[in-house]
């Protein structure tokens, strides 16, 4: 009797792990294309948001962008009994600091922080960009709507904030819209002093860029596919100091592709699979697009886990463009040009993404492994509060995503048996109650 006790309480435990949290698919069900639409036609319409644009005009330039932004997340504070902390923050730029700042500028980002009713100093970001350009970089007069680039990732911030605001979450999300990537990813390395001075606990940065468009500039029409581009370590990791030891541990052991933004990838790709199985998630291993970058690379920088969301098909005569037609060709970045249903899905990648990493409890800090020479991998963890249980995951060593896993239960050691060691990469998440999984983590040391 009491072995078969045993038995239902772990089938049943299993069962509980394996089932997906409701509220995931209605999140889905809330992100509206209409107000997705309106946002970005509001933040085209401003004319220009080039970095170094007009801040005195209530119609034209950066700063009546970044105030109509500020005022939309005021907007959806007041709607939720004022669950969000909103506040510009900002960076004097000298003239001179690099060849596209022409004159001095205050570079200022719009932050919206709704906190977490546990852990209220970790954070989950969603940012997007406010800033827009034409083809000169250092041209802040021309008309530059950029509503692909930028004004979708702004507009999903702004319409994730509206959704899960309805919500409340264990850990804190910030809603973010940084100025003056087109001029050198100055709001980015700003906002990543800023958490560090305020020693943020950063889960992970979902960097928003260019989610509307689905016709490439090599015809490729696909409403489905995103890219989701991450580096396989921090430079942080990577410090003088311990470059040595560093590379050692990974010939001997692997990892060099299991850095934490890696990793925060991999659960992008995992929840939207889970939740959105229409949408094809495309796991890019590159900091960015071929010798380009995006804001999250000033958090990759000093250690932060941060991923670029964008669409899988680029069409360049609409990207960096003077509006103009030449042989028959639309150039410009403009309103008519982005897909909607489109912008709306890669939204809702990023609020379940959020919402899941934000009901979680924390990742274990240590994951210790053993088996060498022996027919079984070892794992070892330390206790995380408010885990109801841990996850092992396992993958071929060429495999980009945890493609095998077992609910272990609450405990701090598993033996996998018959697992060769020498076979496959493992790694650690921990669980809550309502099934909801930490990041995956790589183990950190060696169990003799």
């Amino acid at each position: 009797m009491k072995n078969l006790i045993t038995i239902i309480f772990l089938t049943f435990s299993i069962l509980l792990i394996a089932q997906t949290d409701p509220k995931i698919y209605d999140i889905i069900e809330a992100v509206s294309e209409e107000r997705l639409r309106n946002d970005v036609k509001t933040l085209a319409d401003f004319g220009t948001r080039h970095t170094l644009s007009d801040t005195l005009s209530d119609t034209r330039g950066i700063g009546a962008a970044r105030r109509w932004i500020k005022s939309q997340f005021d907007n959806i504070s007041k709607d939720c009994n004022d669950c969000l902390e909103v506040f510009f923050q900002k960076d004097l730029v000298a003239k001179g600091t690099n060849q596209r700042i022409v004159k001095d500028v205050m570079v200022v980002n719009v932050v919206a922080i709704q906190r977490g009713t546990k852990y209220p100093n970790r954070y989950i970001i969603m940012s997007g960009d406010i800033d827009s350009r034409v083809s000169d970089p250092t041209d802040f007069t021309s008309d530059s709507p950029g509503a692909n680039d930028n004004a979708t990732g702004m507009a999903g911030a702004i319409e994730a904030a509206r959704v899960l605001s309805k919500y409340k979450f264990e850990s804190s999300i910030v809603y973010l819209g940084l100025s003056g990537e087109e001029q050198g990813l100055f709001g980015g390395q700003g906002m990543a002093r800023y958490a560090q001075e305020n020693n943020w606990d950063i889960i992970g940065v979902l960097n928003n860029d260019m989610i509307g468009n689905i016709e490439g500039v090599d015809g490729v029409i696909d409403n489905r596919t995103f890219r989701i581009f991450s580096e396989p370590i921090t430079t942080a990791e990577t410090a003088p100091e311990r470059l040595a030891r560093q590379a050692r541990g990974r010939r001997f052991y692997g990892g060099e592709v299991d850095g934490i933004s890696r990793q925060l990838a991999r659960y992008v790709h995992k929840t939207t699979e889970t939740y959105m199985p229409e949408m094809n998630p495309m796991m890019v291993y590159r900091l960015d697009r071929f010798g380009r970058g995006g804001h999250h690379r000033p958090f990759n920088d000093v250690g932060f886990a941060g991923i670029r969301i964008m669409e899988a098909h680029e069409n360049y005569t609409q990207q960096h463009q003077d509006i103009r037609t030449e042989n028959g060709i639309d150039y410009g970045d403009t309103f008519e040009h982005v897909n909607f249903p489109y912008c709306k899905k890669l939204t809702a990648v990023n609020a379940i993404t959020m919402a899941s990493l934000a009901s979680a409890p924390p990742a274990p800090s240590e994951v210790g492994i053993g088996g060498i020479v022996e027919p079984s991998a070892k794992l070892k963890w330390n206790k995380v509060d408010g885990a109801t249980g841990y996850k092992i995951y396992w993958r071929d060593t060429t495999s980009p995503t945890w493609d095998h896993s077992r609910y272990v239960g609450d405990v701090t050691e598993f033996t996998l048996e018959g697992i060769v060691i020498d076979n496959f990469l493992f790694g650690v998440a921990a669980v809550g109650k309502d099934g909801h999984e930490s990041v995956v983590v790589f183990p950190n040391k060696i169990i003799r």
